[in-house]
Parts: structure tokens; sequence; C-alpha cells
């Protein structure tokens, strides 16, 4: 029969091994909970800013004439206490694809939601739109037969 304290020497650090390796699995799930919640809701505000863009797209390519329409977006200030930054990608003909959304310092966190097809870029006016207090518009142009989309800070 062993010895009562070699058997409570081996439980003793059998329980502090267990104490210290459900942390670790405990702090994976917490940070994988908080990468998916985060991807979520820049995936809503990536998709609200195409939305947005689609809907000026339509008003503006029901028209004869050439108006610009533009709307002030509603962005938060930041997403799961990091900020973040939009972006319209485009091809190298300058068709617009996606709305790009990542956070600021993670680059390989991004998401993207897709634009109507025949959308053009203004190069000259799209800006890389970063989380703050400033106001945010996406604004749509028709000139000529191309339909150039963009957004940028107000102002």
């Amino acid at each position: 029969m062993p010895a009562p304290t070699i058997s409570h020497v081996i439980l003793t650090g059998a329980l502090l091994i267990l104490v210290f390796t459900v942390q670790v699995f405990y702090f994976y799930v917490v940070d994988n909970i908080w990468a998916e919640m985060v991807r979520r809701e820049l995936k809503e505000i990536a998709d609200y800013v195409a939305d947005t863009i689609a809907n000026l797209y339509f008003i503006v390519n029901a028209t004869n004439t050439n108006p610009t329409s533009e709307k002030t977006l509603k962005l938060p200030l930041e997403i799961g206490g990091s900020g973040y930054s939009l972006q319209i990608t485009f091809d190298q003909n300058n068709f617009a694809q996606t709305v790009k959304g990542e956070l600021q310092g993670k680059s390989w966190f991004n998401v993207n939601s897709w634009l109507p097809r025949g959308l053009r870029v203004n190069t000259g006016k799209t800006e890389t739109i970063e989380s703050s207090a400033r106001t945010v518009v996406a604004a749509c142009q028709r000139a000529s037969s191309n339909i150039y989309v963009w957004i940028a800070y107000k102002g």
C-alpha cells in the first residue's frame, strides 16, 4: 500500500495542473467568442455601407439627369474596443467590387460585402474611412454612362 504522503503529493500536483489547464482553455474559448462577435459586428457595418451604396445606385440609375446622391452614414466609434476602417475595393479598371472592413492593427481580421456590378470608383474621392467622431458619407453620381460611388468624410 502506498504511503499517504505520496498520494497526497500526486493528487495535489494533478489538481494544480488541472486548474491551469482549465484557465488556458477558458481564455481560448473567450477569445474565440470575442473574435466571432467582433467579426459579425464588422460584417454588419460593411453590409450596411454596401446596402446604402446599392440604394444610392438604384436612385441615381432611376433618373435621366446627372445628380449626386449622398447619405450620411451612422457608424459606431469602435467595435469590441478597437478601431476599424472601411474601404471600397476595386479592380484595375476602377470597377467597385466590395466594401472591405478591417480592425485597425489587425489586417488579417477583415470582412467583405459585395457591391452591385457595374459601379465605378472615383479614385480621387474614395478614401479609407477610419472610425472616428467625424461625419462619413456614402455618395453616388452618374457621369455620362458611368456611375461612380465613394465613401468619404464630409466637409
